[in-house]
């Protein structure tokens, strides 16, 4: 009964702005790899080398691949909070109640606290932070002085899970 899951989301990257700049990056590139190699006519006005444009083709829909797999699963137990950033963090990160002293759902400003969005660093004391959307997160606060922030979509439902297993710690 301890092992229940009380709480699960799964995000990704959804910022249409972000997947029209990485498209662009795709298209021009590829675009490149045809006209440079495939029909034969120089890409630009000082193209650079087919092995060159073929490895940086590859690293840009490397880079693409990438952000299609990242996500940020949090799970929360009655033993604590799990935590996972793939695919930096391969196995989840526990978080147990008792190394807390706060839990709470707020609202921040990603870029001003942050620097953005994906595993942040916070500027002045705010923190780590794990968000890939929007302004709402469960803000963590450990026996130890440090924060963490974990980026959520769903915070009515993670505020009435802290209430019902007694964690909201504000």
């Amino acid at each position: 009964m301890d092992n229940e899951i009380l709480f699960s989301e799964r995000q990704k990257f959804k910022q249409w702005w972000l997947w029209l700049i990485l498209l662009g990056i795709n298209c021009l590139f590829l675009f490149g790899v045809y006209k440079q190699i495939i029909i034969g006519q120089q890409f630009g006005d000082k193209p650079m080398s087919n092995s060159g444009l073929l490895i940086s083709t590859a690293l840009t829909l490397l880079l693409t691949v990438l952000f299609l797999n990242f996500r940020l699963d949090t799970i929360i137990k009655k033993d604590g909070i799990y935590v996972r950033f793939f695919p930096f963090h391969i196995k989840f990160k526990h978080y147990t109640w008792d190394n807390m002293t706060r839990s709470f759902v707020r609202q921040y400003a990603a870029l001003t606290e942050y620097g953005g969005w994906g595993l942040r660093l916070g500027l002045f004391g705010k923190g780590t932070a794990f968000n890939v959307s929007g302004n709402k997160g469960l803000q963590l606060e450990f026996t130890n002085h440090k924060k963490l922030l974990i980026g959520t979509n769903k915070p009515e439902q993670l505020t009435k899970t802290l209430i019902k297993i007694g964690q909201l710690k504000q």
